[in-house]
């Protein structure tokens, strides 16, 4: 009886870094989410022209409640300054080239630069989070 337990507790000790890495991606997923809800929601701020058009006014509320739902799942497993960072600069990099794609906004060498050194940022904050599984 004792050896199956003991077996028992090793296959479920050399499952777990598995169910950690499942668990640690899902919450990478939920960021990626809550980013783009982010991104839909500010996107349908510059369409409601102010509040005055119900649809995308309404839309605002809807994206970001969403937004914030799955950013506060993402930090049940993810570092606090690292997520917000990452939610906070890849979504600030999207909305930008939405204005310049859908809101033909213009783009220059300093936003372009400015761009990527957003993204820089983000992919130096992952690479120093060190192993979180």
């Amino acid at each position: 009886m004792k050896a199956d337990t003991e077996t028992e507790w090793k296959t479920t000790r050399k499952q777990a870094p598995c169910k950690r890495k499942v668990l640690y991606t899902m919450h990478w997923i939920y960021l990626s989410a809550a980013i783009l809800l982010e991104v839909a929601g500010t996107t349908a701020m510059k369409l409601s022209e102010g509040f005055s058009k119900p649809l995308p006014s309404l839309s605002i509320f809807i994206f970001y409640g969403c937004s914030f739902t799955f950013l506060t799942l993402a930090l049940k497993v993810l570092p606090v300054g690292m997520t917000y960072a990452v939610w906070a600069g890849i979504g600030t990099a999207l909305i930008t080239l939405v204005g310049v794609v859908w809101f033909n906004e213009p783009i220059g060498m300093l936003k372009l630069l400015s761009l990527l050194l957003i993204i820089i940022g983000v992919a130096g904050l992952h690479l120093s989070r060190g192993s979180m599984l």
